[in-house]
């Protein structure tokens, strides 16, 4: 029997032949990252049990990108902690703020994660590894283990697989399919269960870009895959040779890999969707909820901050205006899309609209330290996901849409279907 991508990779960062599901290893991963908000908690830990040399700190990523604005004198002493934590452990690939972005985007932009490396995450979101055909463990809080010692033990998890039959109408987006994809997996009609899981796409994924295949690894992770992945295709796999800072080995999957399940969706007649507040697995065609009012909007998030999807609602902004009484924030998701935002003349059309711009990170999605909702307001975003509380007030309805959606809707003052404002163009 054969093995799955993911157990390839686990395989081989474990220095073993083999690997099957419920193993226990220890790999070698190619790099630890830790995010800004966890910093603290992972140092003083390590400082009471006497810690003060991690184990590898060459491979350690420290990324501030949840409080990339400091919006209270709690967030400023914790991003002054940051810093000096970085020095003390030796840290040299620290992208503090301005020097990196999102911690689930940059690094496969820059060329940092490729295709068939391993590492750990203290975020559930390192999910997005499998976009680019890596896989991302998440640790939690238990990432100062790691830290410390460099490696933890993993338990290879069972992977079930999703084909994916025929392509997205035009003016339908990644982001649609993954809410999609969400809601048949909460009501159970795929028969796929996630749970400490590895989704694996497979069927008519190359016309899938970079950026369509990070949309599509975020909303799983809501559903509780512990992993996501996508075979690279020849275009992945020539933007990350273009970028690659050290050699790297794709891992596929072997033609008799095991799967506990597997599972078909024609996506040829999906509609636009929208995910209603309380979850991604709360989605319907946008024409239910159409003409719904809204008050504030997102875009951004390690689901669709990149590039493309930037371009995407640039393509619906150009030459509006947002709505009277919406605010629309943007948050790119690295400072490279940043730079070609500016560039490319995009950030123009941003602002021409009236859109806020907030730098590269998280943005709202981080619990809404920046740019939250007021009791009783109407939110569309791109955000991760819409649990009440989410952007601040906990009675504020939370609406989930595609970048082009969002966009529109911005535009509209009330939730639209962005083909029809293409068609207004």
């Amino acid at each position: 029997m054969g093995m799955t991508a993911v157990e390839k990779v686990l395989a081989a960062k474990s220095g073993k032949a083999r690997v099957r599901p419920g193993e226990v290893v220890y790999p070698d991963p190619d790099f630890i990252m830790i995010h800004d908000g966890v910093v603290m908690g992972a140092k003083r830990e390590l400082d009471a049990l006497g810690i003060d040399r991690l184990a590898a700190p060459d491979k350690v990523l420290m990324v501030t990108d949840h409080d990339v604005i400091y919006g209270s004198a709690r967030a400023a002493e914790r991003g002054a902690f940051n810093r000096r934590a970085a020095q003390q452990w030796g840290v040299g690939n620290f992208f503090d703020v301005g020097r990196g972005g999102h911690g689930h985007i940059f690094p496969m932009e820059s060329g940092m994660l490729l295709p068939g490396m391993f590492y750990f995450d203290n975020d559930r979101h390192a999910t997005n590894a499998g976009a680019i055909g890596a896989f991302g463990f998440r640790m939690g809080t238990e990432i100062s283990r790691v830290l410390a010692t460099g490696t933890n033990w993993v338990m290879v998890p069972k992977s079930v697989r999703l084909k994916i039959k025929g392509r997205l109408m035009p003016g339908v987006h990644a982001r649609d399919l993954g809410f999609h994809i969400a809601t048949l997996l909460g009501h159970g009609s795929l028969g796929l269960d996630l749970d400490y899981r590895v989704l694996e796409y497979a069927g008519e994924l190359d016309r899938f870009d970079l950026a369509a295949r990070t949309a599509l690894c975020s909303s799983p992770t809501e559903m509780r895959a512990y992993g996501v992945f996508f075979p690279p295709s020849d275009a992945v796999l020539a933007h990350a040779r273009a970028r690659a800072q050290r050699p790297f080995t794709p891992a596929y999957p072997d033609p008799d890999a095991e799967y506990e399940a597997e599972a078909q969706i024609d996506i040829a007649r999906l509609e636009p969707q929208i995910a209603l507040p309380g979850g991604v697995q709360n989605s319907v065609d946008l024409s239910e909820v159409a003409g719904t009012r809204v008050d504030h909007a997102f875009i951004g998030s390690c689901g669709s901050a990149m590039y493309e999807d930037m371009q995407e609602a640039a393509r619906v902004l150009r030459g509006r205006r947002i709505a009277p009484g919406v605010r629309l924030f943007i948050a790119p998701g690295s400072e490279q899309t940043t730079r070609r935002l500016l560039a490319d003349g995009l950030m123009q059309v941003f602002l021409e609209a009236g859109a806020v711009m907030l730098p590269a990170g998280c943005g709202p999605c981080n619990d809404a330290v920046i740019g939250p909702v007021h009791s009783g307001e109407a939110s569309i975003s791109t955000a991760a996901n819409n649990n009440a509380g989410r952007f601040g007030a906990k009675d504020a309805r939370l609406y989930l849409g595609s970048p082009a959606t969002v966009a529109a809707s911005a535009v509209a003052g009330r939730i639209t279907d962005p083909r029809v404002v293409a068609e207004k163009a």
